[in-house]
């Protein structure tokens, strides 16, 4: 009896277990460098921004800008990106969801609205990625000043 319990449970585990083919495959996220190994020699990407920080200057406080951060993939695996992190609601992100070859290039469109803000506005936004180091960071800067003072 014993063991038809364990059967069926191993059963119903295994079964549970889905293949969904849509989903981006872990091979892809495979990140062989730790804190305790030396630099690996297999293949890894690379985030490299052709500029990673942008002054949008004067801005009157209501205005909402965008910037696109362009990048190119350096290295020799394909680049992921997971998440990109705002650490203000003053701020919106767009991302590509889909790997980036080897030598193929995006870009990363922040949005920042200046409604609430006044005076100098320096954010920070996280970039996260199958990369070593697993997280780049990329600014956006302002001057927000109110019609009067303009």
């Amino acid at each position: 009896m014993k063991n038809l319990v364990i059967s069926v449970i191993l059963i119903l585990l295994l079964s549970a277990c889905g293949n969904d083919q849509s989903k981006i495959s872990t091979d892809l996220v495979h990140n062989p460098a730790t804190a305790g190994t030396p630099k690996s020699t297999e293949k890894e990407p690379v985030l490299t921004f052709s500029v990673k920080e942008h002054d949008f200057g004067r801005l009157i406080q209501g205005e909402q800008v965008s910037y696109a951060f362009k990048f190119k993939n350096t290295g020799d695996a394909p680049l992921i990106i997971t998440a990109v992190e705002k650490t203000c609601g003053c701020t919106n992100t767009q991302y590509p969801k889909h790997p980036i070859e080897p030598g193929g290039e995006d870009k990363i469109v922040i949005t920042f609205d200046s409604s609430g803000n006044r005076g100098f506005q320096n954010k920070r936004i996280i970039v996260k990625a199958n990369t070593n180091p697993s997280e780049s960071v990329i600014r956006i800067k302002a001057q927000v000043e109110t019609v009067d003072t303009f």
